[in-house]
């Protein structure tokens, strides 16, 4: 009897789809007309039925840079990653658009006697970032090439912007970041992205860009960024972490917020970003979802060093599975909405992608 039952339930709603009728509201058939497993049984069903697939295509590759020729220099606090001399980034670059990788990013060392309080090397036409992005663009013309515009490299103080009395000056810091971006644009860089979260930064530079004839330059912004725990090995590598003086809690978001995440997104997009960015990545993935699902455009999320280093430290110490752990974690960005990834896992898991594994 009850299955007969369960057979004219079934029968009613088939017979009411075809109709036309709403059939939202009606239960669906339950165990056993409904077995979710048939689905997960073979590979084949798996993969058909995926309903989010990663890519190399997918991926920005963050790269450090440092002086010097033929150098390599382990970031003790990130396992696995190198601050790399221009003719080793130009190598690494060529590597990358062999296995499909998009773009990669452009992080320099700064030699603390370079470190001044006005930045000045931000500007210099001939700083690491500069020359490497012109190596890369003469030798690898077909990889994009993103270059962050913030002062923190640069400064002596370790804060993204010009800094008196202990306040961080956002309308003087635009002028020296507008000065930034065209040194970069000038060297031939592909995306410009402003990770300083000064105000009014993204129209400023857009507005620089475009009186210069750069229109085609691409504005990635850094538009919820967090005053985050994650960034310490970052600030390792670029050799920030000694110099940073206080927090950067004024100009950086506040871990608690997500409408105010959406409000700095809308007020990029008016100002002229093609794309944005949420950073960190996976403790903010309800950002990601947020920020796609309200505006459309093309959203990136930055998988941070702090991300990276506590999954290889867990991989290392047999304490996870590092290749199962480092592709879930990249899906889980997709499968929150984000169009890319900044990853310091780019280059092994386009590896892993392209070998099947």
């Amino acid at each position: 009897m009850n299955s007969e039952l369960k057979s004219s339930s079934f029968l009613k709603e088939a017979q009411a789809k075809a109709a036309g009728t709403d059939t939202s509201t009606m239960p669906a058939p339950g165990f056993p007309a409904t077995r979710l497993r048939r689905n997960r049984q073979a590979d084949w069903s798996r993969r058909l039925m995926q309903e989010n697939t990663l890519s190399s295509s997918d991926f920005i590759w963050p790269i450090f840079l440092a002086d010097g020729e033929n150098t390599r220099t382990a970031v003790p606090s990130m396992p696995g990653v190198d601050r790399l001399s221009i003719n080793l980034a130009v190598a690494a670059a060529a590597e990358a658009a062999e296995l499909g990788i998009p773009v990669i990013a452009l992080f320099p060392y700064t030699d603390p006697s370079l470190r001044t309080e006005d930045a000045a090397e931000a500007l210099n036409p001939q700083n690491l970032v500069c020359q490497a992005t012109r190596a890369i663009k003469e030798q690898v013309p077909g990889i994009g090439v993103w270059c962050d515009v913030a002062l923190d490299p640069y400064t002596s103080h370790g804060h993204d912007g010009l800094m008196a009395g202990g306040e961080i000056l956002n309308d003087e810091t635009l002028e020296v970041l507008i000065a930034q971006a065209r040194v970069q644009v000038e060297a031939g860089c592909d995306i410009i992205a402003p990770s300083d979260m000064m105000d009014g930064r993204i129209g400023a530079i857009r507005a620089a860009l475009e009186a210069d004839g750069h229109r085609n330059t691409i504005i990635i912004s850094y538009s919820s960024k967090y005053a985050s725990g994650f960034y310490a090995p970052f600030r390792d590598a670029v050799g920030s972490s000694n110099t940073l003086k206080g927090d950067k809690r004024t100009y950086q978001m506040d871990p608690a917020n997500t409408d105010e995440a959406l409000r700095e997104v809308a007020l990029d997009i008016a100002e002229g970003a093609d794309m944005v960015m949420v950073k960190p990545g996976m403790p903010y993935l309800d950002v990601v979802r947020r920020v796609k699902d309200t505006f459309a455009l093309p959203t990136i999320a930055y998988q941070v060093s702090g991300e990276y280093s506590m999954l290889m430290a867990a991989a290392e110490n047999g304490w996870l599975d590092g290749d199962k752990v480092w592709m879930e974690s990249l899906m889980a960005f997709k499968r929150a909405g984000a169009d890319g990834i900044l990853t310091y896992y780019a280059l092994a898991a386009a590896k892993r992608l392209k070998s099947g594994s």
